[in-house]
């Protein structure tokens, strides 16, 4: 996830859309003071909750620290959402649990889409090769060489595909936003990552909602060091399933087709590659079907918090802000 997930393109996960990366040592001695009332930008006055201790782990990007100031905040009472999900156990999934939990398509989940791709490619081709008809119609020899360069256009797309794919996939992104409901899935998709995160108690450092920069960004330094040793145990790969696919899970609940999981499943599969034992295929797919299955029961659970999220993200709201949005919504 250059982050755990990102959409419909394979960056590292997804891409959940989310990344880990690594995060820095801090003093902890900041964590334990400034609980009272305070009045601070950014603290939460309705309650009279200091939220500075957070706020400056966060921006320091340490995750322990940022584990640190949440866990004292729900003990305070006010981060009741935070890791309220910790304990996440898989089980035998049936395609039938997610039809049935709302997923729409549930059978077609893990098939790549390939929407925005057909759309850029038959843009290009088409409007190249109407201007090269209507070019042929000029005098003398333009009327020659301009529908042969027109034409060529789709040649050298072509060719910028097979030697650099990630040129072409910049450009298939930015087509992408043309789409009427692109926002709207960049960010159901991002905030979903981003909630379940939270829900299941792994911290977020960062995210955007940029075309071509869609992610979550999540800190764990020791779930980075497991991934990076290729010692991942079954607890811990859960947990990251659920993360990886709760960008594909929001948007299956509420689209059709779901276009954003080419990044989610690629995720995915660099955890289960990483982790021990080793799963057979059977296995994957099962892991799959359950972390969409449970990633799609807290979205639903948490509907008002997932949409106060979004609304949070779609304004570019700060890490803290988008917090604060999941705990205040109703």
């Amino acid at each position: 996830m250059a982050s755990l997930v990102s959409l419909a393109r394979p960056i590292t996960s997804a891409s959940l859309c989310s990344c880990i990366g690594s995060g820095s040592k801090t003093c902890r001695s900041d964590l334990g003071r400034n609980w009272r009332v305070g009045a601070s930008s950014s603290a939460a006055s309705e309650t009279g909750i200091d939220l500075k201790p957070l706020e400056s782990a966060i921006d320091k990007k340490d995750s322990d620290g940022v584990k640190e100031s949440l866990n004292q905040l729900r003990e305070l009472g006010w981060a009741n959402k935070w890791s309220s999900q910790p304990y996440v156990s898989r089980r035998t999934t049936s395609l039938r649990e997610l039809t049935n939990l709302g997923i729409k398509n549930a059978e077609n989940l893990a098939i790549p889409s390939v929407r925005n791709d057909a759309a850029f490619l038959f843009t290009v081709v088409g409007t190249t090769g109407f201007l090269g008809v209507i070019a042929g119609q000029l005098p003398g020899d333009w009327g020659f060489f301009v529908p042969y360069l027109l034409g060529s256009i789709s040649l050298i797309v072509l060719a910028v595909g097979s030697i650099a794919p990630g040129l072409l996939q910049a450009g298939i992104g930015s087509f992408s936003s043309f789409f009427p409901d692109y926002q709207d899935r960049i960010a159901r998709h991002e905030a979903a990552h981003f909630l379940v995160a939270y829900l299941i108690g792994l911290p977020i450092l960062g995210y955007s909602l940029d075309i071509g920069k869609e992610h979550v960004n999540l800190i764990d330094e020791q779930l980075q060091k497991l991934i990076y040793s290729g010692q991942l145990d079954s607890k811990e790969l859960d947990r990251l399933a659920v993360v990886s696919m709760a960008g594909l899970a929001a948007e299956g609940l509420n689209y059709d087709k779901v276009v954003g999981q080419s990044a989610d499943l690629f995720s995915l599969q660099r955890f289960i590659n990483r982790s021990k034992p080793q799963l057979n295929q059977d296995q994957q797919q099962n892991l799959t079907r359950w972390a969409v299955l449970f990633a799609a029961s807290l979205i639903k659970n948490n509907k008002q918090a997932h949409e106060a999220l979004m609304s949070a993200m779609s304004k570019n709201s700060s890490v803290l802000e988008c917090i604060q949005a999941i705990e205040t919504s109703s």
